[in-house]
């Protein structure tokens, strides 16, 4: 097949192209070329997707089996996309996210309910991420002549991530010390790696399929607990987890989900919905998950060959803690448990 990725060079993007040149497709790949250098091997078109000439020049001449739009966060933009692709390839697939699913993680996810309200040419500012990602599905649904298949993924973890939530854990476990772990050990948490996202996006491109599903690991795949842990086992690290209350990190000014990575704070209904999206759909569809040790291995032997002062996560936010920050509350910590 002849697949084009828009992205194509970073995490997901990355990931699905990997893959399609593993199963001996043609790839081409369109970005701005100012993020990562891109795989061998694929045909490279540099391009802005917020600039219509570039998209003009992108599909002349050219045609596609599928689209995998990896990088939507913007309705106006992905419909740019869209309209100038129509009719150039046979499937769009974009990869949006669970958080477009209508009232989550307020209300508990089910596979076939409709995204949040928003209008499929809704510009930056009418809403936040999840609100966004709905109207750019349907910019996908309404604006592309073929399959319009939406891809719903969870929280992705695996190697070249470059948001920093496990990288980052990652690296503070590999320092050792004494370590400021958040929360209850016993929490589950629900994870996918991104190469299995890739695999199931690149399935469903290759059938023609459409419609949406939610894709993410098997609920409960791991605890919070072991999921640290295993970040241990593979850095060989001498950490000792020093298991903070929610509550009390709270009341440190400890930041939810950024500063100390996946974790969201007290126990809620919203962090239990967080963690239990149902997925029947897609593993009825094919889905299938790796161990999330596997993961973390596999992060790691990626992470590892970069020196850590060169490990820059996140583009548009910081993850991790302050060494001074950790430091202060664990000794807050320690002062009141005597």
């Amino acid at each position: 097949m002849k697949i084009l990725v828009i992205g194509g060079s970073r995490f997901l993007g990355r990931a699905v192209a990997v893959e399609a040149l593993a199963r001996g497709h043609e790839v081409t790949t369109f970005n701005r070329g100012l993020s990562h250098a891109d795989l061998p091997g694929v045909e490279v078109v540099r391009g802005d997707r917020e600039v219509r000439a570039d998209l003009d020049r992108l599909a002349a001449g050219r045609s596609w089996d599928a689209v995998v739009d990896t990088c939507g966060y913007v309705p106006r933009v992905v419909g740019e996309s869209v309209r100038a692709l129509s009719g150039h390839a046979g499937t769009y697939a974009f990869v949006s996210s669970v958080s477009a699913i209508d009232g989550f993680p307020g209300e508990p996810a089910t596979e076939d309910k409709p995204g949040w309200a928003c209008a499929p040419d809704a510009g930056p500012d009418d809403g936040d991420y999840g609100v966004l990602k709905a109207g750019c599905e349907r910019a996908v649904e309404q604006g592309f002549d073929g399959s319009a298949l939406i891809v719903r993924p969870g929280l992705i973890l695996g190697p070249y991530e470059e948001v920093g939530r496990l990288p980052w854990w990652l690296s503070r476990i590999a320092r050792g010390g004494r370590v400021l772990a958040p929360g209850d050990p016993a929490t589950p948490m629900q994870l996918v790696d991104v190469r299995d996202v890739a695999i199931f996006t690149l399935d469903q491109a290759e059938q023609g399929a459409s419609g949406t599903h939610v894709v993410t690991g098997p609920a409960g795949n791991t605890t919070y607990g072991e999921w640290l842990g295993l970040c241990k086992e593979v850095t060989g690290s001498d950490a000792e987890f020093v298991w903070l209350e929610s509550e009390f990190l709270v009341e440190q000014g400890a930041g939810l989900w950024v500063e100390l990575p996946l974790w969201g704070g007290p126990p809620s209904a919203e962090t239990d919905n967080f963690w239990s999206v149902p997925t029947a759909k897609a593993q009825a569809a094919g889905l299938r998950t790796r161990p999330v040790a596997e993961t973390v291995r596999d992060t790691w032997a990626w992470l590892r060959e970069i020196p850590e002062e060169q490990r820059v996560y996140g583009v548009k936010s910081t993850h991790g803690m302050a060494p001074e920050k950790e430091a202060a509350i664990l000794a807050a910590w320690a002062a009141r448990s005597e």
